[in-house]
């Protein structure tokens, strides 16, 4: 059979870990830049920076472009040996320039460097060093904190966005709360003094009053020279860091900073302090008067359709929006092997109201595809590109592993799988075009110690990571002999059920048939694992 191509989430193979994904058009290709996780990797962004592309035309086809920056060509290295979340911008001059910040294990020492740029005559590399962003007298630029730069060229203008954000400064008594300051000095890399000094310099002026306090922390942005490396306009907040009473107070700034114009429109995307969603503010103005406009996409799925409860592990999220052939999309990245270290890009369709509005999106299966999979015989889809996977009580991570079992995407021996499917998990799949489906094959084996993934990295459990609903006890059921290992098929969540396929108790792979009444036309796939051993799924086909 003739197979057309199609792409899925994640659109990169599915052993490649690009997350923090900036997309940007140069030469008629989509770019995808980001960071670059270790499959399995036990801290943030141990690879080398690598970048693919795709024609404008055909997202279905992705193309591996090289190794595009080295860690050890930045001169911090090996004292600090990772390159976090870049951006790469198009010069006034032609050339493209890589802005990027660079950390230790878990991000230490992330929050106390400077904005690094390489520069390269092609947008896939190889870049080279090129300097460190600088004041005017030559001297580094330390002003806020530099973390998670963005970058963009705005009618010749090139302005750059950064900075984190806590809520240290917000609580009632961080005023009479020493541990505060001390907390800021150990993250940030700042003495005392420097810290206050941004309160007290709002405190001098005149009618200066607290809430108008400035802060080290919180979204920022600067105007460059041509040179891409000295500042030319000085940095300054573009959201209010104090934001109770002000519409950010929900969804406050975390990082992840990202910018695009749409029309005369400015686009500020961020990651929120709820750390599993992307969300914006809008401005007819690049460096002031944002508004709050709502979350895009979380990748747990939390307050789509008012949805309270994780359908995936969250954990940290970073990303932008691009429009590709008119049509916008929502890149972001999705959480794989019990952590936060291997992070794997994703995209879905969103859509820009004639009020410039972005309403939140579901993740889902099909991301850059031009519509549902399809489900016709002979066609076959790895598992792992399930867009929901959960037991009903899944965790946040947030710069952390887990080591407690729950089912996951996961890999070994070359293959790569869900792992720790348990009584009652839920896999979903969003969407499909069914045509003519009589029958659903799963590949699947039971899991054991032969087979089991089995994390030998140092497990982290950061103080932000949720694991409270982790360790309920549900009900079991009963089960006749004939059916003690069955998938039940139904094609909306919580649906009736339409089939169930029987699975073998095997430790090798094995695929198995089920029939199922499944109508043509575009449903979603959903399967809820009934049994009493813990199993792995490879593969589902028609």
């Amino acid at each position: 059979m003739n197979k057309k191509r199609q792409a899925y989430n994640p659109f990169l193979p599915i052993d490649e870990y690009i997350p923090d994904g900036e997309p940007h058009i140069f030469e008629g290709r989509v770019y995808h830049y980001g960071s670059h996780d270790c499959e399995g990797g036990y801290t943030f962004c141990m690879e080398d920076y690598v970048t693919y592309s795709a024609p404008i035309d055909d997202l279905t086809n992705w193309r591996y472009e090289r190794v595009i920056y080295k860690s050890s060509q930045d001169p911090e290295y090996p004292s600090k040996r990772y390159m976090y979340a870049p951006d790469v911008v198009r010069g006034n001059d032609g050339r493209y320039y890589l802005y990027y910040c660079m950390s230790g294990d878990y991000g230490i020492g992330g929050y106390t460097g400077t904005i690094q740029v390489a520069v390269c005559d092609s947008p896939c590399g190889e870049f080279q060093f090129l300097g460190t962003v600088q004041n005017p007298d030559g001297t580094p630029m330390k002003k806020y904190i530099c973390f998670d730069p963005a970058v963009i060229n705005d009618n010749g203008v090139i302005r750059l966005y950064y900075g984190t954000q806590y809520d240290f400064e917000e609580r009632e008594d961080f005023d009479y709360n020493t541990d505060y300051i001390l907390q800021e000095m150990e993250m940030f890399g700042r003495t005392k003094e420097e810290i206050l000094a941004y309160r007290q310099e709002a405190e001098s002026c005149v009618n200066g009053k607290p809430e108008d306090r400035d802060s080290i922390m919180g979204a920022v942005t600067l105007a460059l020279e041509d040179d891409m490396l000295t500042v030319k306009e000085a940095p300054k907040h573009i959201i209010p860091y104090r934001v109770r009473g002000t519409s950010f107070e929900t969804h406050p700034f975390f990082e992840g900073s990202s910018m695009r114009k749409v029309g005369k429109k400015y686009y500020f995307v961020y990651s929120s302090a709820q750390n599993h969603e992307l969300c914006y503010a809008t401005s007819y103005y690049p460096d002031r008067d944002f508004t709050f406009g709502g979350t895009i996409v979380s990748n747990g799925d939390i307050g789509f359709n008012g949805r309270t409860v994780r359908n995936n592990m969250t954990g940290t999220t970073h990303g932008s929006i691009i429009e590709i052939n008119h049509q916008w999309y929502m890149f972001y990245h999705r959480l794989t092997h019990k952590s936060d270290y291997s992070r794997q890009a994703c995209a879905e369709k969103i859509t820009i109201g004639e009020d410039g509005s972005i309403k939140q999106v579901e993740i889902t299966s099909c991301g850059l595809n031009q519509g549902p999979l399809l489900a016709k015989t002979g066609y076959e889809y790895p598992a792992v590109i399930a867009c929901i996977i959960t037991n009903g009580h899944m965790p946040h991570g947030c710069n952390s592993i887990y080591k407690t079992e729950f089912p996951n995407v996961s890999h070994k021996d070359g293959e790569r799988f869900i792992a720790e499917i348990e009584h009652n998990t839920l896999i979903g799949f969003k969407y499909f075009a069914y045509e003519d489906i009589k029958t659903i094959k799963l590949t699947t084996r039971i899991e054991n110690e032969k087979n089991k993934v089995v994390c030998d990295a140092p497990i982290r459990l950061d103080e932000r990571a949720d694991s409270s609903h982790m360790g309920e006890i549900f009900e079991t059921e009963m089960y006749a002999p004939a059916k003690n290992l069955i998938f039940q098929v139904s094609l909306v969540e919580n649906g009736p059920i339409v089939g169930e396929i029987e699975i073998e108790a095997s430790e090798d792979w094995t695929t198995c048939e089920g029939t199922v009444d499944v109508p043509d036309g575009v449903n979603g796939l959903f399967l809820t694992y009934k049994g009493k051993q813990k199993v792995q799924l490879l593969a589902v086909a028609f």
